[in-house]
């Protein structure tokens, strides 16, 4: 087996009320910053280990789909790399 890491990026999707977003963007805009769009995310690090990258993607995928996002609310990116 080997050892790696799937990052899972959970954000809500659009037209979803993102309060957090939406305060973050209101205090960037007063201290001068202009932006088009500003998206929350959580970031999820998982360490595991499987025969491959493909099974350790498809583990990080149930895993995401069982516990970690609402599918009806949320999108979600998952990527895998192995560890050193």
């Amino acid at each position: 087996m080997t050892a790696y890491t799937a990052t899972v990026t959970v954000r809500l999707k659009r037209g979803v009320l993102d309060p957090e977003a939406e305060t973050t963007q209101q205090a960037l805009e007063r201290l001068g910053f202009e932006l088009s769009d500003l998206r929350s995310a959580d970031v999820f690090e998982l360490d595991l280990d499987a025969d491959s990258a493909d099974e350790a993607g498809e583990r990080a995928e149930e895993m995401t789909e069982r516990l970690l996002a609402n599918p009806t609310i949320h999108d979600y990116d998952v990527e895998v790399a192995q560890r050193e």
